[in-house]
């Protein structure tokens, strides 16, 4: 194994680590908020995040400007992978490319086949999958899991986030303010002139993104694509025969640098702010309004069948190979922890209802119950794969 190889293979495991990590810390996260909402501390709870501080409320800081920092991360590890990783050739991106097609366009169908009118915004909520929670659940199986498998799933997770941005940014768009979009059009067009004409410090770009949030924040785009925009603009140096722990390109230092973070402490508070759902303070019809059915279904039923339906697929026409190692049982293993839509599912629920409560606290009912549905189905399958399922090490 070569030393690039080696620097590649050690990279994609500490991320997995780290996601896996995030994982757990994600799911106390989620069980604190439920347990503030429908304790005595719950009114006082959501009077606080609607507080002000300064131009905004508690809550809208932590989903505009903290979750601005998520997508930034988002941004350059789509980046990333794009250019010099698991998805930088035609051949590795099949079959987590079409799996994940298949995983966002089932779970939108299912959800509009139970909800018309206003309630049909919606549609996107559970067409995202959560990579943290969902590899926090295969850290639990230990080697049950190959390693292909979780490769696989974190590409599939990466183009999944991919195709939440482009959904954001083109179905959920409020009226635009076209000076605003002027002023974030020329702090673009300063970063990506920094890095053709080179600039390697961090500092700079970072500056230039602020402006950029802030111009994006009042134009009616929703801010945290500022964060994604800044991302491709960073300079990268694909490895080409070195390591790059010997010489890291700004890209690599600042993903580094907020994977701690945003895995252990932005997400969790994301999920502090947005998993309080009041469930004694739900109307009697709320586990069967069609909001949530269609939320639900489209993570617990749809998300499995496009991810493993279309994998399958794949696989048959010969269009991609199975992960090594990997059977047909542990592929659905984890196309069913697909089903774990948390962190974006709530993101999209608030950009969906954002005048609507009661809506919101439905669609993040069904979030809830789907991701811990599929968790607990996908843990089970995989876990109970017999050794036969897989090709042998």
């Amino acid at each position: 194994m070569t030393s690039i190889t080696r620097a590649r293979t050690s990279a994609i495991r500490a991320f997995l680590a780290a996601q896996s990590s995030a994982g757990l810390v994600l799911m106390a996260a989620a069980v604190v908020a439920l347990g503030i909402a429908n304790s005595p501390l719950g009114p006082g709870y959501a009077a606080l995040l609607h507080a002000g501080i300064g131009p905004l409320s508690l809550g809208h800081w932590i989903n505009d400007a903290l979750m601005a920092v998520f997508f930034l991360l988002v941004g350059l590890e789509i980046k990333r992978e794009m250019v010099d990783g698991q998805l930088s050739t035609w051949p590795r991106r099949v079959l987590p490319g079409i799996a994940a097609a298949g995983g966002m366009i089932v779970p939108a169908l299912l959800f509009l086949a139970v909800n018309r009118g206003p309630t049909a915004s919606g549609w996107a909520i559970p067409a995202a999958t959560d990579i943290a929670f969902a590899l926090g659940v295969i850290a639990l199986l230990g080697e049950r899991v190959p390693a292909s498998l979780r490769v696989f799933l974190a590409a599939l997770a990466i183009l999944d986030d991919l195709g939440a941005v482009l959904i954001i940014a083109i179905f959920y768009t409020a009226g635009l303010s076209w000076p605003d979009l002027a002023g974030a059009a020329v702090a673009v067009a300063l970063l990506v002139g920094c890095n053709r004409y080179g600039v390697q410090r961090l500092s700079i770009y970072l500056a230039i993104g602020v402006v950029l949030w802030v111009f994006v924040l009042r134009s009616g785009v929703h801010a945290t694509l500022a964060g994604v925009v800044l991302a491709l603009t960073i300079p990268m140096r694909p490895t080409r025969g070195r390591s790059d722990a010997d010489d890291p390109s700004p890209l690599h230092r600042l993903e580094h640098a907020l994977h701690r973070p945003v895995a252990f402490l932005v997400v969790p508070v994301f999920a502090l702010a947005n998993a309080a759902v009041p469930l004694l303070g739900l109307p009697a019809g709320a586990l069967t309004a069609s909001v949530t059915l269609g939320v639900l279904g489209g993570l617990v039923i749809g998300k499995v069948a496009g991810v493993f339906g279309c994998a399958m697929l794949a696989i048959r026409l010969g269009l991609a190979d199975m992960p090594a190692h990997a059977g047909r049982g542990q592929l659905f293993g984890v196309a069913l922890l697909c089903g774990i839509g948390f962190t974006m599912s709530i993101f999209i629920t608030l950009l969906a209802f954002p005048d609507a409560p009661l809506l919101q606290s439905e669609a993040k009912l069904g979030v809830l119950l789907g991701s811990l549905l599929s968790g607990i189905a996908g843990y089970t399958v995989l876990r109970l794969a017999r050794r036969k399922d897989a090709a042998p090490e």
